[in-house]
């Protein structure tokens, strides 16, 4: 998926139950699963800050392709986040 940090979260689309599930690198199991896309943002910025604000939350389209970042809070650095 990503570069590999473990605070990281991803937001993906649950392909066979629909909606949106919050998951880490490398996930055995979902963090958190919601219908839309917004709520499941919510979370992972939530789990990333919880453990410390040095992760990324990245961001699955609807189509498949990542779309978007954000990091945590004390990961932010000067720049802009860029899409991927």
């Amino acid at each position: 998926m990503g570069k590999g940090n473990d605070n990281d979260r991803y937001v993906v689309r649950n392909q066979e139950r629909g909606g949106w599930d919050v998951v880490k690198e490398n996930h055995e199991r979902v963090s958190d699963h919601f219908d839309t896309q917004a709520e499941a943002i919510g979370r992972a910025k939530e789990i990333v800050e919880n453990l410390g604000g040095d992760g990324e939350v990245r961001i699955q389209g609807r189509d498949g392709r990542w779309r978007d970042s954000d990091s945590g809070s004390r990961n932010e650095s000067p720049a802009r986040d860029t899409k991927h």
